[in-house]
């Protein structure tokens, strides 16, 4: 990338934050700005929500303008697990739905700091199990596949529930898409084994300093960040996983660990597609349907969407970067 360039890009990075002090304000100031987009997206949706143990996790699910597939994708949303909810995604959700013609459930998973690891991955696998063991249960259609889908922190949370329902023995998705994931613990651009964080931790959307302190909210306990459910990329163990999409941005920190979960899905046997849309931050799901990154990706989702997925058939082999209690749903009150 030339300097100029660089240079443009920079007047588009997000203000630095101070995550631990700031997260609340973050939250108020995603809750107004989706509040004025609120009455152009309220009639494509309707809430429901799960019963998880004691608690009840909504649900928002999204209805296409022209319902062209019969998969439902099960959306967790990105925020560092401490910001970001329904509805802050609502117009993300609403453009996926619409461009892909696919539902679209938004699962509003448990945040931290009041609720840390495992709160908000607990409520993700308890929806999930119980989407994939009965969609009729969330206010679904019957639907011919489930997709789990996640942008960042969902990302990740996508990757866990996909190895927790292996490893309890679950049902599982056929297919996940995993776009600019979180898949590793550690994002010190000095102990970093990934160069993106040295190139990237600094610069534009996202920074190192940001993505460490939204683990120490998510996971205070620095002996469990190895975890193959808080870091993915740490499994012994990754066979059996969905037939999966992994989407990275080109000046995004995360996308050297992204696309080495790709690889060792693929060395374990999984089928994998891995596209790197060049030029794109970090966060460009949530970008105005017109931007280039944006459709970007929405071609490389439709064309894995469109491929055959049989439940449960693993294939091995992996595409190139840039190569394009007792639970139930219940409608909410």
């Amino acid at each position: 990338m030339n300097r100029l360039f660089r240079s443009v890009l920079g007047l588009f990075a997000a203000p630095r934050l101070n995550v631990r002090e700031d997260y609340a304000k973050v939250r108020r100031f995603q809750q107004h700005v989706a509040a004025l987009s609120g009455p152009r997206y309220r009639p494509v949706y309707r809430q429901t929500a799960a019963e998880v143990g004691p608690h009840r996790v909504p649900v928002r699910v999204f209805q296409p303008k022209e319902k062209r597939r019969d998969e439902v994708l099960l959306f967790f949303h990105g925020g560092g697990w401490v910001t970001g909810d329904i509805e802050s995604y609502t117009p993300a959700c609403a453009a996926m739905a619409d461009l892909t013609g696919c539902v679209v459930a938004s699962v509003d998973y448990r945040l931290a700091p009041e609720h840390p690891f495992p709160a908000g991955l607990e409520d993700c696998f308890q929806v999930a199990r119980l989407v994939l063991e009965d969609p009729r249960r969330a206010g679904i259609d019957s639907a011919a596949d489930v997709v789990l889908v996640g942008d960042s922190a969902g990302g990740n949370l996508a990757a866990a529930v996909s190895l927790k329902l292996r490893e309890l023995g679950h049902r599982r998705a056929s297919r996940q898409i995993l776009l600019y994931p979180v898949t590793h613990w550690d994002h010190d651009p000095a102990t970093s084994p990934f160069a993106s964080v040295r190139h990237h931790g600094e610069d534009y959307r996202l920074t190192s300093t940001e993505v460490q302190d939204y683990f120490d909210l998510y996971v205070p306990d620095h002996q469990q960040r190895r975890s193959p459910l808080i870091a993915p990329l740490m499994a012994p163990d990754l066979s059996g996983q969905p037939k999966t999409l992994l989407i990275t941005a080109e000046l995004d920190l995360l996308c050297d660990e992204g696309e080495a979960y790709g690889q060792a899905l693929a060395e374990a046997g999984n089928e994998v597609r891995v596209h790197r849309v060049d030029g794109a931050l970090h966060g460009f799901i949530a970008l105005p349907r017109f931007s280039r990154s944006l459709r970007e990706a929405y071609e490389v989702i439709n064309a894995f969407l469109d491929e055959d997925s049989p439940v449960g058939e693993q294939h091995g082999g992996a595409g190139h970067p840039g190569q394009p209690g007792q639970s139930g749903l219940q409608d909410a009150p």
